[in-house]
């Protein structure tokens, strides 16, 4: 049985919860409230998302873009703080990691968990809002800069000239 009633599911790009299963179609209830209406016969030609197939219990996951010199011992300390003191959180998994490093700057991503989509989704919320405060307050010269090469004259880089 690949859909329950109260699954949260993906359904081309929509998330949303199943909350009506008849013979003939499927209702997802979507985040915004509005109702998708999707013929039963779709779900068995098209692949979707079950978030709670087998369990309700997800990670999610929050990405910053910080510069290079930001120390990430703090930030780390202070994202096991936000989730230790979230209600959301499951106790599962709250890890800080580098995941990209760009010409400009670092990508980190912060993986956390909770028992449902919904808690999850808040407490990704709340932990981007207070890394992004902790940033702002402790270390606002490490957030991303952009960085550009001033030349002396406009003449310092001649175009080659065609011959």
């Amino acid at each position: 049985q690949p859909i329950r009633l109260d699954d949260v599911l993906v359904v081309q790009g929509d998330w949303g919860r199943v909350e009506e299963i008849t013979g003939t179609y499927v209702v997802l209830k979507i985040w915004d409230e509005r109702r998708l209406i999707i013929p039963l016969q779709w779900f068995i030609e098209n692949p979707f998302h079950n978030w709670t197939r087998q369990s309700a219990s997800i990670i999610g996951t929050v990405f910053l873009w910080v510069d290079y010199r930001m120390p990430l011992e703090p930030l780390r300390a202070e994202a096991q703080r936000v989730c230790e003191a979230a209600p959301e959180w499951d106790r599962r998994l709250c890890k800080l990691q580098v995941t990209e490093a760009g010409e400009k700057a670092i990508q980190l991503r912060l993986l956390v968990t909770s028992a449902s989509s919904g808690q999850n989704w808040d407490l990704r919320c709340k932990a981007r809002e207070a890394l992004v405060d902790f940033m702002q307050r402790e270390y606002p010269q490490h957030l991303p800069l952009m960085r550009a090469e001033l030349a002396d004259t406009v003449n310092e880089r001649k175009v080659p000239e065609a011959q």
